[in-house]
């Protein structure tokens, strides 16, 4: 997993879509001001660095050192940030927290081995919250361009394993079945311009073509993707409506 998204750190702060103000304040009322929150699989901070002006800290965990150093320098002075190397199968090694959040890291994890070990180690009011698209998600609208020039370069797979992968459960459908079902959703729409630079970054940002992955065939990936994508749209602009999804989950109360 350290390797997964190798040079990718600065498109993915850069160029992966925020979630937007109100999906973050969902989050911190959530949680509470003075709450601990893990954020597992922070990458370069995009949940870590706007939630925590409004808990208490936020432990940012991820496997891969440049994701953490990027977080790092966009916090900036942010001062209850905790950047900590580690991953779903070093919890146990973290300081306590009251809750736990995921974003789109949540399947490359084994789902139900982590909610297994979060039992474990939230206190009983503990939340989880998933944060990310909705399960229909429209696709993006270069994407059909985008699939052409991946697959030319044989960079359209997943690099790694998942549970998401192996099982074709969605989030929810795992969480229903574990100790965390009682299961609440929120959405929040934005609307989203894009221009050919923020196309072509978002592409070095995932796993399958990250430049790592792309090596010294990326120079050529990017005039490629440059190439079709204007070709099929001379403009080199595109819009897109964003749906960010929270869904928080907690344990069943329990019987008196």
């Amino acid at each position: 997993m350290e390797d997964l998204f190798g040079g990718a750190a600065p498109y993915y702060a850069k160029y992966r879509p925020r979630y937007g103000d109100p999906a973050i304040q969902h989050l911190a009322m959530t949680f509470g001001q003075g709450s601990t929150v893990l954020d597992l699989g922070c990458g370069p901070g995009t949940i870590a660095i706007p939630l925590a002006g409004r808990v208490g800290r936020v432990l940012a965990v991820d496997p891969d050192e440049e994701m953490l150093a990027e977080g790092r320098r966009l916090a900036g002075a942010t001062g209850n940030i905790r950047w900590i190397k580690g991953d779903s199968t070093t919890l146990h090694d973290l300081p306590a927290f009251d809750h736990v959040v995921m974003g789109r890291s949540f399947h490359w994890m084994d789902r139900r081995a982590v909610l297994a070990d979060l039992d474990e180690l939230l206190p009983p009011r503990g939340v989880v919250a998933l944060v990310g698209p909705t399960r229909e998600d429209p696709q993006e609208p270069w994407e059909p361009v985008m699939r052409r020039v991946r697959e030319a370069f044989g960079v359209n797979t997943f690099t790694a394993s998942s549970s998401f992968q192996a099982t074709g459960e969605h989030h929810d459908d795992v969480l229903a079945t574990s100790p965390f079902s009682v299961l609440d959703r929120a959405h929040y729409e934005e609307h989203l311009p894009y221009d050919l630079d923020a196309v072509i970054g978002l592409q070095l940002s995932y796993s399958y073509s990250a430049p790592a992955r792309l090596g010294d065939r990326r120079r050529a990936f990017v005039e490629t993707a440059r190439r079709e994508l204007l070709a099929a749209n001379p403009s080199g602009r595109w819009e897109r409506t964003a749906v960010t999804e929270v869904l928080t989950a907690r344990r069943p109360p329990r019987s008196p």
